[in-house]
């Protein structure tokens, strides 16, 4: 495992102080694996979205196709 330094306050460390009972350290480390795992779901989330988002335009153009290839049909059946 890897260790960092974090800086606070002295008038924060102070009241870190007053709660001995309290592991400040596993706080700190399972607060950051907790948003890394968020972030790295969100990164992800995004990814597929951005997927979707490309599958989405394609139907919208398909969509749009299909609508001028059945106004041609009906143009057509009404001149008939």
């Amino acid at each position: 495992m890897v260790s960092i330094t974090l800086s606070v306050p002295e008038n924060v460390k102070e009241k870190m102080n007053a709660f001995s009972e309290m592991n400040w350290s596993g706080f700190v480390r399972e607060a950051i694996v907790n948003k890394t795992k968020e972030l790295s779901w969100k990164q992800e989330m995004l990814k597929k979205l951005e997927q979707e988002k490309e599958f989405e335009t394609w139907c919208v153009e398909m969509g749009k196709k299909v609508n001028v290839g059945v106004a041609k049909q009906l143009k057509k059946e009404r001149l008939l």
